[in-house]
């Protein structure tokens, strides 16, 4: 967002936090949460606030935003924007027919559907401009719906507000898997299936099947959902085209249904063993497009965090145990385990890295009786947490997984991981210079 759009909202959240931070702090923070950790606009304001013991009482109910910063299962969201289209229709809920209004609304950053689910004294007209506050929104489909309940409230505005708009239903985008992220509008990619499969889920009280999988091309892979059976295979290399993406936990989803347009490709494009190898990205262009679906990062690893090493898991559920107390199951017998978790930096940004028990084996080189025995000689299970920070800390490690992203950052659960094999601190230094000479 430019800064004259964050401005209004700065300005708000240094009402709440008083003088706990200067207005160009504010400004930082607001745009890392926005920009990097893909955040609503309201969640980011909130969390700001909470983050710096601020009061988020004085805040507006509401605030006017464009249609493309709206996001899924939003309870409140204001905006103006113009109706594009307004059709009446008759449904029967809950054994009662009600009267409904659905179309087309749009501004001068997208085109949204709508839903009028409380029409009484409700009249909308193509080519109005209409102010809305109290709306709610939902995600359908993998799209953003606007929803306007019992407690909106709606009011029109000078047409001449906002100019001609077309319902986003042109020529989709075409784009690399790479670059997919959510709100992009239509969209059309070319790649190989890697894997698919039908499944079975409910929709308003009714069993439908679906297809899910991976599609991949040179730049990227990214998991679909299909709501209609285009007779998709493993291996095969389609087209598709007038999907939309979706995020899950920041991580970027394909979704297309019947109005979709899917077609084979008959041409020279990398095989599936190829295309397995999931490609090295920088750590800011996992963020820009907040996450990512089966990708490799190398970096330094800054940190081993608090947590890592020798851990107790609870027999029960699994989780890790603090003080020999699981939170669901009270004072048990724990399973020992390992585990390391760290921040991985690539000098464009960081993440968080979680590594399961044979990951850790492996970079450690070490085993868990080995590092059992050890802890018992010194009666101390901190060792393995210090043997740790020496052998990792400043290394270069090359990380395989998908990265989430959430109020506190990036995050991966690794899948695998590999230290480098020459002099780490060299090589880590030579990768910051040659990172600082890119910018």
């Amino acid at each position: 967002m430019e800064p004259d759009q964050l401005a209004p909202h700065v300005e708000e959240i240094a009402r709440a936090l008083g003088d706990k931070l200067s207005v160009d702090e504010i400004a930082n923070e607001l745009t890392k949460y926005v920009e990097v950790y893909r955040l609503s606009l309201p969640m980011a304001k909130r969390t700001i606030v909470k983050k710096y013991g601020g009061d988020a009482s004085s805040f507006q109910a509401g605030f006017q935003r464009k249609l493309a910063e709206l996001r899924p299962n939003e309870p409140v969201v204001d905006f103006v924007a113009k109706v594009l289209s307004a059709n009446d229709k008759e449904i029967t809920a809950k054994g009662e027919k009600k009267r409904i209004i659905f179309g087309f609304i749009g501004d001068d950053s997208t085109t949204l559907p709508y839903t009028v689910w409380d029409t009484e004294g409700v009249e909308l007209s193509k080519g109005e401009v209409i102010s809305v506050r109290g709306a709610y929104t939902r995600e359908y489909q993998g799209r953003v719906q606007v929803n306007f309940g019992n407690r909106v409230s709606i009011k029109k505005e000078d047409p001449s507000t906002i100019g001609d708009i077309q319902i986003a239903q042109g020529p989709p985008r075409v784009a690399d898997i790479g670059q997919l992220k959510e709100a992009m509008g239509y969209v059309e990619v070319k790649g190989r299936i890697l894997a698919i499969e039908p499944r079975e889920v409910t929709v308003q009280g009714e069993a439908k099947k679906i297809f899910s999988g991976v599609v991949a091309d040179q730049t990227g892979k990214i998991q679909f959902t299909s709501w209609s059976d285009f007779k998709l295979k493993q291996g095969e290399v389609v087209r598709i085209s007038r999907a939309t993406v979706k995020g899950w936990k920041g991580i970027p989803q394909l979704s297309f249904d019947d109005r979709a347009e899917v077609t084979k490709v008959k041409e020279k494009f990398p095989s599936v063993e190829e295309l397995q190898k999931t490609g090295l990205k920088m750590i800011s262009e996992v963020a820009s497009r907040g996450g990512a679906s089966d990708v490799s990062l190398k970096g330094v690893l800054l940190e081993v965090r608090e947590g890592s090493g020798l851990i107790m898991r609870c027999p029960e559920c699994n989780r890790a145990l603090q003080k020999g107390m699981c939170k669901l199951h009270g004072r048990v017998d724990g399973t020992p385990d390992l585990r390391i978790k760290a921040i991985l930096d690539d000098g464009s940004g960081a993440v968080s890295v979680v590594m399961n028990r044979s990951l850790t084996e492996k970079l450690l080189d070490t085993t868990l009786d080995e590092s059992m025995q050890k802890a018992k000689e010194k009666m101390n299970f901190d060792i393995v947490r210090d043997m740790m920070d020496e052998r990792l800390t400043l290394k270069i490690v090359t990380v395989s997984g998908s990265v989430t992203a959430d109020q506190y950052g990036l995050s991966m659960i690794a899948k695998e991981a590999d230290l480098a094999t020459q002099d780490a601190r060299e090589e880590a230094e030579k990768l910051l210079v040659e990172l600082e000479g890119s910018e």
